[in-house]
């Protein structure tokens, strides 16, 4: 349900792992460009798809029957679309949220969205999270994941009907971690990206994402997530891939603001998208005060997207910080 890059990709994935798969997309005429010519030209242009991989804008048609449901939109939209499609969602259909988020207003992930609105008790509702930049896994490049269920029976199946010779899915039932790390490495690249864009170098960029991983680990364990976790795919994965790559939207807007861009120019050399961390970096922030933790990156880059701060100033505030030990037993 969604056909955006990611979306697209990963229904590749399920139909190239010998799935029934049927795509939702929001304009009806991307649904037929992909029905018919077997493209997606306004998000993985170039990539030919599967011919057995059928396209609708009828969502009540893409969902009815489906034993998988693949929640594919971006997370602040969540919501809205799922409360429209939960009513022909079956009872036992197994929920798999590819959202990286945390809902503004609320402060849910978007697993707890999810069962919220939907009433699915939690081992029906799993989440992927990893270093799986779309572009690259839609050209058939490896790549790991994890997916995150706390009922492992549940994961292990989606394992088995995700798994090609190019995409290698993990389990993991600590869908909390799962989920922070994929939220919170959106707001890092976006540090990244900043840094990036006024010139800064690569020592710049690995302290950041040092720095970030700490940060995210903190906020994770208050909320329970087990530290492994972030350690690993949907953790550190996630974040390099995240915060080093050109293809990730969230540093490349980064580079954008980085160089002077407002948030309206930024999102138009996205094509129109705004990166997730934009609209995520204000929740995460709130979530960390309620929990007590310190989070001076993320607290940053709210302020410079939400609160005029400049980025110049952003990192002059970063290395103004008091120094200490760079280990602490917190977490």
């Amino acid at each position: 349900m969604g056909a955006g890059s990611w979306g697209t990709a990963f229904a590749k994935v399920l139909a190239e792992a010998g799935n029934d798969v049927t795509l939702w997309a929001r304009r009806s005429e991307l649904a037929s460009s992909i029905d018919r010519d077997h493209v997606n030209p306004d998000y993985l242009d170039g990539v030919a798809l599967p011919s057995e991989l059928r396209a609708t804008h009828d969502a009540t048609a893409a969902i009815e029957g489906a034993d998988i449901v693949v929640l594919a939109v971006p997370s602040q939209s969540l919501r809205a679309n799922l409360t429209a499609w939960a009513p022909v969602i079956g009872p036992d259909a197994t929920l798999l949220s590819l959202a990286k988020g945390i809902e503004t207003g609320t402060l849910k992930r978007m697993s707890e969205v999810v069962r919220e609105v939907t009433g699915a008790d939690e081992g029906r509702v799993a989440v992927l999270s990893g270093p799986n930049l779309a572009r690259e896994i839609a050209l058939c490049q490896p790549a790991a994941t994890v997916i995150g269920c706390t009922d492992s029976a549940r994961a292990e199946q989606l394992q088995k009907v995700t798994a090609t010779g190019y995409f290698r899915p993990y389990t993991n039932t600590d869908v909390v971690g799962c989920e922070i790390g994929g939220a919170c490495k959106n707001v890092i690249a976006l540090a990244c990206g900043m840094a990036s864009g006024i010139g800064l170098g690569e020592n710049t960029i690995a302290t950041i994402i040092t720095r970030g991983l700490a940060e995210v680990t903190r906020l994770g364990v208050a909320m329970g997530a087990k530290p492994a976790t972030l350690a690993g795919l949907a953790g550190v994965g996630d974040l390099v891939a995240t915060c080093a790559s050109p293809l990730s939207r969230n540093r490349s807007f980064g580079a954008r603001l980085g160089q002077g861009g407002s948030l309206e120019s930024a999102q138009a050399a996205t094509n129109g998208q705004v990166a997730e961390g934009v609209k995520s970096c204000t929740s995460i922030r709130a979530l960390a005060e309620r929990h007590g933790v310190e989070m001076p990156l993320t607290e940053s880059v709210d302020r410079v997207c939400h609160e005029g701060l400049a980025v110049q100033d952003a990192i002059g505030l970063l290395l103004g910080r008091r120094t200490k030990p760079e280990v602490h037993h917190d977490w």
